[in-house]
């Protein structure tokens, strides 16, 4: 499963599109649809991240792999699943909270997002500074 990157961008592009619609039209009451429906595009481009992500590094398995520099890509590559895996949770707590079909502060429902950003912002120091070692 490899995609070029303009493949890559053009499919985000589609379902950032097509769940903006949907959030248009549930905000404004043109349709009635179930929250969870309406983060279907949402749900589905998550799902592609994850099996691309699972086939990666499943590849490691294969005989013949080189392992050289393998050890830090596999964990940025566990990061990127666990902070797949963190939006979906905010994502499915978002609409329980919107569904009524839970009744949780709305600070708990963000914890997986507030989680998902302090992670970003310690990847990417990590990525400044670690190569700054004058």
């Amino acid at each position: 499963m490899r995609m070029s990157l303009a493949q890559r961008v053009l499919l985000t592009w589609i379902f950032s599109l097509i769940f903006l619609i949907m959030l248009v039209l549930k905000l404004d009451s043109k349709i009635y649809w179930n929250w969870f429906l309406v983060f279907l595009p949402v749900w589905t481009f998550d799902t592609i991240l994850i099996l691309m992500l699972v086939v990666k590094m499943a590849g490691r398995c294969k005989p013949g792999y080189d392992p050289r520099d393998g050890q830090q890509n596999l964990r940025r590559r566990v990061w990127y699943l666990v902070a797949i895996l963190l939006k979906l949770g905010f994502c499915l707590t978002l609409c329980a909270r919107l569904e009524r079909l839970t009744d949780i502060w709305l600070s708990v429902v963000c914890v997986p997002l507030w989680a998902v950003l302090v992670g970003a912002m310690v990847e990417l120091g990590y990525n400044v500074f670690h190569y700054r070692r004058d």
